[in-house]
């Protein structure tokens, strides 16, 4: 009995071999002064990447020295309180009484009541 046809082995095609397979294709506009300073980076790179290769590799560094973004510190908390407080102090009516200026700030700095169980940097009461 003959060989079959599937014994024959394929045929190598033509054109550029596969490296990482086809990503999401994303259109990109950029206007002349960064595409002017896309080119001066690229003009400094050995060898020179294409435009695309190029975009790649600085997203690769930007991604990789990227500090992620973790859940606030309660100094940091402390912090924002202490520069909303001034501000609302600075922004304020004058001419109220200091009681109706506190009650004002305490209302500013808390949010609306509608908002309140919405924001996640404040602890849920249980019950």
């Amino acid at each position: 009995m003959g060989k079959s046809i599937r014994d024959i082995p394929k045929k190598t095609r033509r054109g550029r071999p596969k490296t990482t397979g086809r990503g999401e294709g994303i259109m990109l506009r950029l206007h002349p002064p960064l595409l002017h300073a896309l080119g001066s980076w690229i003009a400094n790179q050995e060898p020179r990447p294409s435009r695309p290769e190029a975009i790649r590799r600085l997203l690769e560094r930007a991604l990789a020295t990227a500090v992620p973004s973790g859940p606030a510190k309660a100094g940091s908390r402390r912090k924002a309180a202490e520069l909303a407080g001034r501000a609302v102090d600075a922004l304020g009516d004058q001419t109220a009484t200091v009681e109706e200026r506190a009650h004002r700030k305490r209302h500013l700095i808390k949010g609306p009541r509608e908002f309140r169980d919405v924001r996640d940097d404040q602890r849920k009461k249980n019950g």
